[in-house]
């Protein structure tokens, strides 16, 4: 089992630099069928987009192959760095997946360190400074009580937390996140999104995540694309891309859209009485 040190208030805020990600057309075939198709996408520096789309549009399988984990057509550009592989390309991107495969038997602690892998050498052990920043993404993510606990005894929404700090502590320059509040509670939704949303501005973050929450979409990410059948039908501010129009459109979901102090919120709007769904 791995020790784990008293942790600090907050995760350490290390400045990691600048990673605009760029992409190219990207095409992924699965199954015979095409699930993206052409994508392109340019996201500066420290900026975060927000990807959104009704079920099955292709965004968890867009960010798979932002994270080399799935074939694909066209190209991937990370700090400059074309399509880069293996340990290069985890120092650069951090993902957490929708169903990340979960080592049996595994204590919290012992899964998050394995965040800090690609910063190692080959027969390299962790050391204090990273059993240190374990500890503080814990901490920070409301899961430290858990840390000696097996992963897999958890619930769905206290797994949630753990996976994000194993990306956390990778200390990448690009964090990937699908659907990263779909098991948590508001509380714990807003938690986390304000805590990805700060480490983005301290570090320089340049972040890309899938959300199903149309509202906190509006509210975090600084642009947003959606897809549609694998490819972007509309993109821009949430102002542009989270309209009545193309909600009714593409989600098949009648809605009004408020402007709020805080940004947009989303109200579905229910039938007329006797009207045929």
């Amino acid at each position: 089992m791995t020790a784990v040190a008293a942790p600090p208030p907050a995760l350490p805020a290390v400045p990691i630099g600048a990673a605009t990600t760029t992409a190219a057309g990207i095409s992924v075939d699965l199954g015979g069928r095409r699930v993206v198709d052409a994508v392109d996408l340019s996201v500066p520096s420290g900026q975060w987009l927000g990807v959104i789309g009704p079920n099955g549009a292709g965004k968890s399988t867009l960010l798979k192959a932002l994270a080399g984990v799935v074939a694909h057509l066209g190209t991937v550009t990370i700090a400059g760095a074309t399509e880069p592989r293996g340990r290069a390309r985890a120092r650069l991107v951090a993902m957490v997946a929708q169903d990340p495969v979960i080592p049996p038997g595994i204590t919290v602690a012992d899964y998050v360190q394995l965040g800090r892998t690609p910063h190692l050498g080959r027969l390299q052990r962790a050391g204090a400074g990273d059993r240190q920043r374990v500890a503080a993404a814990l901490h920070d993510l409301d899961a430290d009580q858990f840390a000696d606990r097996p992963l897999d005894n958890l619930s769905g929404g206290e797994r949630q937390r753990v996976f994000i700090a194993r990306a956390l502590v990778q200390d990448t320059p690009v964090l990937l996140l699908d659907e990263p509040t779909s098991a948590l509670d508001i509380g714990h939704q807003l938690e986390v999104m304000e805590l990805v949303d700060r480490l983005r501005r301290e570090r320089g973050l340049t972040v890309i995540s899938t959300l199903h929450d149309l509202t906190l979409a509006s509210r975090y990410p600084d642009r947003l694309i959606m897809l549609v059948e694998g490819r972007v039908v509309a993109e821009g501010t949430a102002v542009d891309v989270l309209t009545d129009d193309h909600l009714a459109r593409f989600y098949r979901a009648e809605v009004t859209v408020l402007c709020t102090a805080d940004g947009l919120a989303i109200v579905p709007r229910r039938p007329a009485r006797g009207a045929q769904p």
